[in-house]
């Protein structure tokens, strides 16, 4: 049995979810690419004299959004040779004529109240009403810290996503108004809603010890992002596929944001490890059998 000075720390409350470790990596992909932004950072760490493990969250944030932006590139240039080919007749269209069909004047007030928390006058709001509050409860700045990296990304590549296409909404005799004149891809509020509010749900479950309330947590909020991207199809605000890629391209980046977090949880434990004097410290990131039991509370 190795000794405790030779074992991990073992992981502070905001480091997991359940038992699951998060500074434990079980695919060699995954401790490749901490080994790979840990020399990285450490190296920019010199020249600018701050924290490895800040870094190292905006460098794999960096790279996330490097990619997910070519991924919104590539979803483009697909939709419009799918439109040069086939027109919106394949899908869109069809499901815009049940959306309409489907239509009374209370369904239309009601999907426009609710669709109306993603714009860009309540979301904003709301996205600092929720960073602010899970920073208190937490009692770090990592919610507001990882909230604002989120937003910006989302934000961005909703702006040049609708610059790369282009793309004209449904026409306005098929849609509820207030009508909207910019670009219809992909669905700014699907994306927003996607990635702050599934922010928020992973930040809440790594907050909340019970398993039952980490599962009714994912199910409302990923309920409501669902509806959210629905909504838009209803209120004939986007096509469909303008809000598919909307969740598609906003859980990229979500997954983005979270890896970047999981790197840095990992290289503060190192940096815990040797702060405390016990030696060098083991690669957590090459540990691919299960994760250490944890400290605290069981669920």
């Amino acid at each position: 049995m190795p000794s405790a000075a030779t074992q991990p720390p073992a992981p502070r409350d905001e480091e997991r979810v359940g038992t699951r470790d998060l500074a434990q990596w079980r695919t060699a992909s995954g401790r490749r690419l901490v080994r790979l932004v840990a020399r990285v950072a450490e190296v920019l760490a010199r020249l600018l004299r701050w924290s490895v493990s800040n870094i190292a969250l905006l460098l794999t944030a960096g790279v996330g959004l490097a990619l997910v932006w070519g991924l919104s590139a590539v979803t483009a240039e697909v939709y419009e040779n799918v439109v040069d080919r086939d027109g919106i007749s394949v899908i869109d269209q069809p499901v815009l004529d049940a959306s309409v069909e489907a239509r009374t004047p209370f369904r239309a007030e009601l999907a426009t109240d609710f669709t109306d928390v993603g714009g860009p006058v309540v979301m904003p709001i709301l996205t600092v009403i929720v960073a602010g509050g899970l920073a208190l409860l937490w009692r770090r700045w990592t919610p507001v810290v990882l909230m604002a990296i989120a937003s910006l990304g989302s934000l961005a590549m909703t702006v040049t996503g609708k610059q790369l296409t282009g793309r004209a909404r449904p026409p306005e005799s098929l849609a509820v108004p207030p009508f909207e004149t910019s670009p219809s891809f992909p669905s700014g509020h699907t994306l927003n809603a996607t990635v702050i509010l599934g922010l928020t749900a992973y930040l809440l479950v790594l907050w909340i010890n019970r398993q039952r309330w980490r599962a009714v947590v994912i199910v409302l909020l990923g309920a409501v992002i669902v509806g959210m991207g629905l909504s838009r199809v209803f209120l004939g605000h986007h096509w469909l596929t303008d809000v598919i890629a909307g969740w598609a391209v906003g859980l990229a980046w979500l997954a983005s944001v979270i890896t970047g977090h999981r790197v840095k949880i990992t290289l503060d434990r190192r940096r815990r490890r040797r702060a405390d004097g016990q030696g060098r410290v083991p690669d957590t990131t090459s540990i691919s059998h299960g994760p250490t039991k944890p400290s605290g509370p069981s669920n």
